[in-house]
C-alpha cells in the first residue's frame, strides 16, 4: 500500500510535535511521501511563521528593517533542530529569503518559505530526499493551477524515489517565480501528491480526529463522524462546516483515493474517512448538520404562476442583474421564495423588487430578514423512513418556528430555515433527537 501523509502547522510547530510526526512516519512503512505545513502556533498567542514571513514582506515592501523578524522566525527553526539533534544549517537558506525579500521577491514567495524551510528540516530528520514544491508543483500564466503538467511531471519524479518530503502550499509560475495556494493549501498539495503518486490513501493529520457530527461551539463534545461520502461532505462544507479546503477534494476524488482525517496527538484513533461511495451503514440516521446565519427570503406569490411560462426565469434574472448569488428557491403552487445573503442583497433590494415586479408582475411580494439556514445532511436519510417528521418534531419540542424546508432530489439533505435567534437551539433540537436519543 502506499500512503500520502500531510501534516498541517499545528502537528509542527516545535521539536516535541516534529518528533511525534516522525514516530507515526516511521511506525507505518507505507507512509511514503510527505507533505509538512509551516509551523503553527505553539501555544495560544503565539505567532504562525507563515505570519511571521508576511510581516518580513510588508517591512520590505515599505522599505523598513525586516531582520529583527527574520531572525525570529530563523530561531523558531534553530529550536526545531537543536530538539531533534539533527546536523543541518538553514544559514545559507536565510541568507538566500533575506536578499530575495530585500528585492522585492513578493507576497508569494514570502509566505511559502515557511514549508520550504519546514519540508528541509523534515527530510534531513527522516532522512530522505526533499523536492522542492517550486520543481514539480505548476501554475499557468492566468494563475490558474497546471493539474496536467504538475501530474505528469511530479508522476515522473515520485517513479524515481521510494520516500520524499514535499512541502504544501506552494509552487511556481511559468517564469519560475513563486505562486501559493490560497491559505490551507497544503491540503492542495497532499491531495496533488497522492494523484500523481496512485496512491492508495491520503491521510491528512491535524490536531482533531476527524470531522465531528456538530459545531461544537453548539454542542458539547458532539460526536464524530467515522464515514462521509465526498458528496456528503459537500453539502456540509457549502453550509460552513469547518472542513478540508475544498480544492483539496478535487485530485483525490478524480481518482477514486480516500482521504483519512487523523489526529497527531491521538494516531491511535481512526479518524474520519472521505470515500466516494461506501456499502458502510452510519451509525445515525444524519452524517451531519450544518448552518449559517444572516439569510433574508423574498417571497413571491402570483395566481397561476405554474402556468406561466418563464416565471421563475424572470424573477431569478432581477437577482443576477444585481450580481447577487442565490441560496435557495422553496416554491409552492403560486409561490416561490429566494434565499440570499443578507449581507450581498441589503444594498441592492429595491433595485431586485423594482426589477421582479418589471420582469414578472407578481401580485404579492415580501422580504423578511434575520434567518438562518440549517442543513442536516446524510446519506442513511434515504432508508430511513419519517426523517423530516422527526426534525420537525424536534423543532416543534423546542418551540421553534420552521419558517423553510426543502429537501433536495437526492434525499441527502434537508434545508430549515429559522430565525436567526433560534439557530442554536434548533441545531441542539435536531442533534438530540438524531445522535443522542437515537429514535
Amino acid at each position: 500500500m502506499k500512503k500520502i501523509v500531510k501534516f498541517g502547522g499545528s502537528s509542527l510547530a516545535d521539536a516535541e510535535h516534529f518528533a511525534k510526526v516522525g514516530q507515526i512516519i516511521k511506525s507505518d512503512p507505507d507512509r511514503r511521501y510527505v507533505v509538512p505545513s509551516a509551523p503553527g502556533k505553539r501555544v495560544s498567542g503565539d505567532t504562525k511563521v507563515t505570519d511571521l514571513l508576511y510581516q518580513c514582506e510588508e517591512l520590505a515592501g515599505e522599505g523598513k528593517d525586516f531582520s529583527g523578524v527574520l531572525r525570529e522566525i530563523r530561531g523558531r527553526y534553530d529550536d526545531i533542530i537543536k530538539g531533534l539533534n539533527i546536523d543541518l544549517s538553514l544559514e545559507d537558506e536565510f541568507t538566500v529569503i533575506a536578499k530575495k525579500l530585500g528585492a522585492g521577491a513578493g507576497r508569494d514567495y514570502a509566505a511559502s518559505r515557511g514549508e520550504y524551510l519546514n519540508g528541509i528540516v523534515m527530510a534531513h530528520y527522516l532522512d530522505v530526499p526533499f523536492i522542492d514544491a517550486a520543481e514539480v508543483i505548476f501554475f499557468k500564466e492566468n494563475g490558474d493551477f497546471d493539474a496536467d503538467r504538475t501530474n505528469e511531471v511530479l508522476g515522473e519524479r515520485l517513479k524515481e524515489t521510494e520516500r520524499a518530503v514535499i512541502p504544501g502550499f506552494y509552487g511556481a509560475n511559468p517564469d519560475g517565480s513563486i505562486r501559493t495556494f490560497s491559505r490551507g493549501g497544503s491540503d492542495i498539495t497532499g491531495a496533488i501528491v497522492a494523484r500523481a503518486a496512485h496512491a492508495d490513501v491520503y491521510e491528512n493529520w491535524t490536531d482533531v480526529s476527524g470531522f465531528l457530527i456538530a459545531d461544537p461551539r453548539i454542542i458539547k463534545r458532539p460526536r464524530k463522524i467515522e464515514t462521509i461520502t465526498y458528496l456528503e461532505l459537500r453539502e456540509l462544507a457549502y453550509m460552513g462546516a469547518s472542513v478540508l479546503h475544498e480544492d483539496s477534494i478535487f485530485p483525490v476524488r478524480k481518482e477514486g483515493i480516500p482521504i483519512n482525517i487523523r489526529n497527531t496527538n491521538d494516531p491511535e484513533d481512526e479518524g474520519t474517512w472521505i470515500v466516494e461511495s461506501t456499502a458502510k451503514k452510519s451509525k445515525y440516521t444524519i452524517t451531519g448538520i450544518a448552518g449559517k446565519k444572516g439569510f433574508c427570503s423574498v417571497s413571491i406569490a402570483k395566481d397561476m404562476m405554474n402556468s406561466e411560462v418563464g416565471f421563475v426565469r424572470k424573477v431569478l434574472q432581477a437577482f443576477e442583474d444585481q450580481d447577487i448569488s442565490i441560496e435557495h428557491v422553496p416554491s409552492g403552487i403560486d409561490t416561490m421564495t429566494v434565499f440570499v445573503h443578507e449581507d450581498e442583497f441589503v444594498s441592492k433590494e429595491q433595485a431586485v423588487v423594482s426589477g421582479i415586479y418589471r420582469l414578472a408582475k407578481p401580485d404579492v411580494l415580501e422580504i423578511e430578514s434575520g434567518l438562518a439556514l440549517i442543513a442536516v445532511v446524510g446519506r442513511g436519510m434515504k432508508s430511513t423512513r419519517g426523517t423530516a417528521g422527526r426534525i420537525f418534531s424536534a423543532l416543534a419540542h423546542a418551540r421553534i418556528n420552521v419558517r423553510m424546508i426543502d429537501q433536495g432530489s437526492s434525499e441527502l439533505n434537508v434545508i430549515i430555515g429559522v430565525d436567526n435567534d433560534d439557530f442554536e437551539r434548533a441545531i441542539e433540537a435536531i442533534y438530540a433527537i438524531f445522535v443522542e436519543t437515537q429514535i
